[in-house]
């Protein structure tokens, strides 16, 4: 069974991934974030902060996007009167 702790990681390469905290190295990451050496120049190399924030803000989108998709089928499927 999978583990349900994440970690956020920088790689050697400067990449910085999201991945089970169990599983480090072995399988392939559930998010890679990669900026270009321009960009981290500019954010003053806290590019790991940033990443912090993208991934804080997809979870976040990801569980709206649930939640919208729950309520479209319970009313899909809710009993329809007719008269």
């Amino acid at each position: 069974m999978p583990s349900s702790f994440l970690e956020i990681a920088e790689l050697a390469n400067g990449d910085i991934v999201l991945q089970r905290a169990d599983e480090s190295g072995k399988s392939e990451p559930l998010v890679t974030i990669t900026f270009s050496d321009e960009s981290a120049a500019y954010m003053n190399d806290q590019t790991l902060e940033v990443a912090k924030v993208m991934i804080q803000a997809g979870i976040q989108a990801v569980a709206a996007i649930s939640e919208q998709v729950e309520a479209e089928e319970a009313a899909a499927s809710a009993p329809r009167v007719i008269h």
